[in-house]
């Protein structure tokens, strides 16, 4: 069911929903667009909505003119740390944001960047928190992690290496353990790496299974042991890390499309949001048994790049559970809130 829609002043690549309270309700999207004649530039955006699909509210409430970008994430919910924007930088630089009110008053937010450092002379790709917002992991289009330390407003690279042979579109630590870090790129490889060695120590690398370029990594938040995998050969794979030599098989899915961002439900296990690229999005099911596409949407008209799940608050009995979803697509520009029509069911 759709909520909302607009459409956004650049190629919409990445939406993330804030999952610190009270802030459920900000959205964050982001824009990469390639400005191209004699002097090419890549432009960007950050643009932060207020979403409240039950009163069907959906306000831009602030915007910021960066450069192009590739990904972003908000922090984890760690203490009293409140909520951070990390953007990862078509220049080379890793930037972190805080939501803050505006120094104007009232109840209006903005974002304030706290940090920012040019890491590479390559393009970031791609950006993930560790579950301490300590260190910030980024992938590079040379091949090449990064890892930075954070620290309120001090930032420094620990460590960076070549991981692998092309562009690094997932660089993911493991929220269970994060001594490690898993990453993925266009040279079809699937890595994981342990950050207690320096150099990194490469624990394991699949390259036989992936047929083309592996997009997004994704682990999942309950059970330590299952991660998944989403590819531009157009397969979501299950992944137990404790037998890396293949996929768990019965629950590798064609979703039709590239699978380039995947998104654990935030309180369903076994329930993952993907952007399949030119087949739109889809709400999966998969588990030990097997895995299969719950719902399809396909209100976007162009390469399907951003989604994520609004968290919020459950009711404390067994009801059916209307997740809130945000999609943008690449060259439309167009950002989407919607609600899937399939039954998604939570046993408190």
């Amino acid at each position: 069911m759709e909520v909302a829609q607009c459409y956004l002043d650049g190629n919409a690549d990445a939406v993330e929903f804030c999952m610190h309270e009270p802030y459920h309700n900000v959205l964050a999207a982001a824009t990469y667009t390639l400005q191209e004649g004699d002097r090419p530039s890549r432009t960007g955006s950050i643009s932060l909505f207020d979403v409240n699909a039950n009163v069907g509210r959906f306000e831009l409430f602030y915007r910021v003119e960066t450069v192009g970008i590739f990904d972003l994430k908000w922090s984890p919910v760690v203490g009293n740390i409140g909520p951070m924007l990390a953007q990862a930088d078509a220049d080379g630089y890793l930037r972190v944001h805080g939501l803050e009110c505006c120094s104007n008053g009232g109840d209006s937010l903005s974002l304030r960047e706290i940090a920012g450092e040019k890491i590479s002379s390559s393009m970031c790709l791609c950006v993930d928190w560790n579950p301490s917002t300590t260190s910030i992991s980024v992938g590079l289009s040379d091949g090449s992690v990064s890892v930075v330390s954070f620290s309120e407003s001090q930032m420094d690279v620990i460590q960076e290496w070549k991981a692998h042979d092309f562009e690094l579109w997932a660089a993911a630590f493991d929220i269970h353990q994060p001594q490690l870090v898993y990453t993925g790129s266009d040279d079809c490889k699937f890595s994981c790496w342990d950050l207690r060695d320096g150099p990194s120590n490469l624990v394991f690398q699949n390259s036989k299974v992936h047929k083309m370029g592996v997009c997004c990594i994704a682990k999942s938040p309950r059970d330590p042991n299952i991660l998944i995998t989403g590819s531009y050969d157009e397969y979501l794979r299950q992944w137990d890390v404790r037998s890396i030599s293949k996929p768990v098989n019965e629950t590798s899915v064609c979703l039709g499309g590239g699978v380039w961002r995947v998104k654990h439900h935030p309180y369903v296990p076994g329930v993952v949001l993907a952007a399949c690229m030119h087949n739109g999005f889809a709400v999966v099911k998969i588990d030990e048994e097997k895995g299969e596409v719950m719902e399809t949407y396909t209100k976007h008209d162009s390469l399907a790049y951003g989604a994520d799940w609004q968290r919020g608050n459950l009711s404390q009995k067994v009801k059916q559970y209307s997740s809130v979803v945000a999609t943008c697509s690449f060259y439309d520009r167009l950002l989407q809130i919607w609600i899937p029509e399939s039954s998604i069911v939570k046993r408190l």
